[in-house]
């Protein structure tokens, strides 16, 4: 059975990330002309600050140090999060978007923007904006009706969560780089 450096990568810093309290969404080994890149994207219920950030990157540095899993040539350790618009791919990730304004790509009726309210095991409650005046409307989308989902960016919501999601937007595209 063969794995991918991703997949072997994934399988011995997906422990190391656990143990910081945070979930390994991605890992991805890039070429960027003659150097090697490798990008690990890290997250959790409550988001990761940069010195969680920073943590798990001179964690991850020294397991990579002390193994040979990236080979002999020069490489740079990037860690960072998702990102404001980020793609919902797991359960966890939607739970995360409670509250935020989603693109949902249906299996059926194609695309709806709305407002995740709550997550369940068997699907999302959203609220679709109300158009000229209309008042927003409730929907239940059940997993499988969505093929894709992408947290929209907003810059004019005015709510009592814009303190919050403004630090939230702010510490999403931080990143750590560390050459190794």
């Amino acid at each position: 059975m063969s794995t991918t450096q991703s997949e072997r990568l994934r399988e011995l810093l997906e422990p190391l990330v656990g143990s910081q309290g945070l979930d390994l969404e991605e890992v991805a080994v890039d070429s960027v002309g003659r150097k090697r890149v490798l990008r690990v994207v890290v997250d959790s219920d409550s988001g990761a600050d940069l010195d969680q950030i920073a943590d798990v990157s001179r964690a991850l540095s020294a397991k990579l140090d002390e193994t040979d899993a990236m080979g002999a040539g020069e490489y740079t350790l990037e860690v960072g999060t998702p990102g404001a618009e980020r793609e919902l791919t797991e359960h966890r990730h939607y739970v995360r978007a409670t509250d935020r304004l989603v693109k949902f790509q249906l299996v059926e009726s194609g695309e709806l923007v709305a407002r995740i309210i709550a997550v369940d095991d068997d699907g999302i409650d959203v609220e679709v904006p109300g158009v000229k005046g209309r008042k927003p409307t409730a929907k239940r989308l059940a997993f499988a009706e969505v093929v894709k989902a992408r947290v929209q960016v907003e810059f004019n919501r005015k709510n009592k969560n814009d303190d919050n999601e403004d630090n939230d937007d702010n510490d999403d595209n931080e990143e750590n780089a560390e050459e190794a």
